[in-house]
């Protein structure tokens, strides 16, 4: 018999990947995928394991996709380089520091974009809403005064087009390494500025001997990751909940139950479905046989639906009391940096929606694609504007 891992194709991948998922995650927990010349790992105690076990599993490799866009960073590294690129950066991050920091322009901004288009009655959400608040919240973290949003949303499709374009085994594009150059240029005044301007300026403040190049290299990671994540993740919680009118009404009567939605839809639909390892040794996982220096791919969005966990786990409910432990942030010492600013955004950016667009359903379909990143190709809505005078 054939293994079901040789059949999957790239474009199954990219569309509609949950029932082939369902399958291996039953029959072949990490299996063998040729069209991504690596094992996929689908079962989320087996996902678990491989992030949280860096000495087995690393991303410290020259093909790790990343790394060949922007150079080493913490997404690149581990053990002590990784703790050294990471420490200056995650103090800023935190929880208490986010909120201070953040919430108020986060909800300023928000309030600009649905201002904007409120009076039109139809907007496409992920271009003029959650892509939007993405970068300024990152041009805000990073310093990037100079820079307009549009500008900095070209340096991002740039970057991560090249990221995907390797993840699918093609070569790096020239125009991510422009998007890059562009993005250092950007970047160098924030770094002579006071620690208290920007996030990436206190960083470099309190850098612990990371050279200009390595600071330039996290704040890529850190513009690229927090745009793509959390335009998917804002953009994918809206779908869920116009596609699910139950559940949407559950929200409305029951606003608490919003924080709660948003990590259902993160569960349902991780705006990153994949991250890769490297294996350092030839060990055995799950039953295959992995050599040493292979590629192995953790499939976030097979996690996610694993039964074993999740109860009915291709529906979406709002009132899923473990939704909560998906691993839509990765796990172990990659845990998403900005996992808190991303779920601020994200609260702020559809509880906006829902209160200032009155009627709101969806004009088009609002299918999540991506190999790598998965989100709508577009997420058309229109609503009733408010009558004026």
């Amino acid at each position: 018999m054939v293994p079901l891992g040789a059949a999957a194709t790239l474009e199954e991948l990219e569309t509609d990947p949950h029932p082939l998922l369902a399958r291996l995650r039953a029959e072949e927990p990490v299996a063998w995928v040729p069209a991504l010349g690596g094992w996929l790992v689908t079962r989320r105690d087996l996902a678990l394991q491989v992030m949280r076990d860096p000495d087995t599993f690393t991303v410290d490799d020259e093909r790790f996709s990343t790394g060949r866009v922007v150079g080493p960073s913490m997404l690149s590294l581990d053990g002590e380089a990784h703790r050294r690129h990471r420490a200056p950066f995650a103090r800023p991050f935190r929880l208490d520091a986010v909120r201070e920091r953040f919430r108020a322009p986060v909800t300023e901004e928000v309030g600009r974009l649905l201002d904007a288009i409120a009076p039109a009655g139809e907007a496409e959400l992920r271009r003029e809403l959650a892509g939007p608040l993405a970068a300024a919240a990152v041009t805000y973290a990073l310093g990037l005064e100079e820079a307009g949003t549009d500008e900095v949303l070209g340096w991002y499709d740039a970057i991560v087009g090249s990221v995907t374009e390797i993840s699918a085994g093609r070569a790096p594009t020239e125009a991510g390494a422009r998007g890059y150059a562009a993005l250092r240029e950007a970047l160098a005044p924030a770094l002579g500025r006071a620690p208290e301007s920007s996030l990436l300026a206190a960083a470099a403040g309190d850098a612990g001997g990371l050279a200009r190049d390595e600071v330039m290299s996290n704040a890529a990671v850190m513009l690229f990751g927090g745009i793509e994540t959390t335009e998917g993740m804002i953009a994918n919680a809206i779908a869920h909940l116009l596609l699910h009118p139950g559940q949407l009404a559950a929200v409305r009567a029951e606003p608490a139950l919003l924080a709660n939605a948003i990590e259902e839809s993160l569960r349902l639909e991780p705006a990153a479905a994949v991250i890769d390892r490297y294996s350092t040794r030839a060990t055995t996982l799950g039953g295959a046989e992995i050599g040493e220096r292979e590629l192995v791919i953790v499939s976030i969005a097979g996690a996610n639906r694993d039964p074993a966990v999740f109860r009915d786990p291709d529906r979406f409910d709002v009132r899923r009391e473990n939704a909560k432990l998906h691993a839509a942030f990765a796990g172990g010492p990659h845990v998403c940096i900005g996992m808190h600013l991303a779920r601020l955004e994200a609260q702020e950016a559809v509880a906006g929606t829902l209160a200032r667009l009155p009627g709101l359903e969806l004009a088009g379909d609002p299918a999540a694609r991506g190999l790598v990143f998965r989100k709508p190709g577009a997420l058309r809505v229109r609503w009733t504007p408010a009558a004026v005078g």
